[in-house]
């Protein structure tokens, strides 16, 4: 009892902590969006889940990893099986050992996770100054507010920080980012892919793509849950009128 009790102080102190510090950092609430997964009956636009994969593939997987996902998942987002050996066999992947004991590489399969843009961390921070480029795999869920944080941090750099603010050196002011000074340079820009379906690549365009796509790379199996919850109120409801009615049965059948 003591342990537990030990343990729930102790996650009660880490919220509020984390509660602080988010707080401390300055960034107010981003602006709430619209997005076609939201609400209990929302789900994924497949199109733009697709764009989203492929501001991703073009432009954040030059440093984000996504090691939770594997190249035949993006079968949810309505690719091709064709389309997807293609990706894979896009990439490199190490493999082994072969029957001489030895390492070697091999062209991707979509069984594979997506290929990580670093070996390992310190190669990471070596190549980015010293910040580490977070895994994008859950980062919908893992940063508060979400699909709309994202967003906003995508679309909130300034080239200049506001008047009076000092200038950090080596960092970027973000009016979203907790702190708002943030070791990532600007990501997006116009025009900066070609979308295959003709959709005007603006930045703000990328940013609800990508966050789309992210979003669903966070919880690929949030329309089946909903729908499973649907039915199981629907299952509650027609339950519910049968209890009523042979509860009205019976008490008719009691009086006469």
């Amino acid at each position: 009892m003591r342990q537990l009790l030990a343990l729930a102080v102790a996650a009660a102190v880490a919220l509020s902590a984390h509660a602080s510090l988010h707080a401390a950092g300055g960034a107010p609430r981003p602006p709430a969006q619209d997005w076609s997964f939201g609400g209990l009956f929302g789900t994924f636009d497949r199109a733009s889940a697709q764009r989203g994969f492929q501001v991703y593939k073009q432009v954040c997987a030059a440093c984000h990893a996504m090691k939770q996902l594997s190249y035949r998942n993006l079968a949810d987002i309505g690719l091709s099986d064709a389309e997807i050996r293609a990706i894979a066999a896009e990439v490199m992947v190490q493999d082994g050992p072969n029957d001489d004991g030895e390492m070697f590489e091999r062209p991707g399969r979509p069984s594979d996770r997506f290929r990580s843009p670093f070996p390992n961390e310190k190669a990471a921070r070596a190549a980015n100054n010293g910040a580490y480029p977070v895994d994008l795999s859950l980062i919908i869920k893992a940063r508060p507010y979400g699909a709309d944080y994202l967003y906003a941090l995508l679309t909130g750099y300034r080239e200049e920080p506001p008047p009076g603010v000092p200038v950090m050196e080596g960092m970027h002011y973000n009016d979203w980012f907790p702190g708002h000074w943030i070791a990532m340079a600007r990501p997006l820009y116009d025009d900066q892919v070609t979308y295959a379906d003709g959709t005007p690549a603006t930045t703000e365009q990328m940013a609800r793509d990508v966050t789309t796509f992210l979003a669903w790379a966070s919880e690929p199996e949030l329309e089946q849950r909903r729908a499973m919850g649907v039915r199981v109120i629907l299952f509650l409801l027609v339950l519910a009128g049968m209890t009523y009615a042979v509860k009205r049965k019976v008490w008719a059948d009691l009086k006469h």
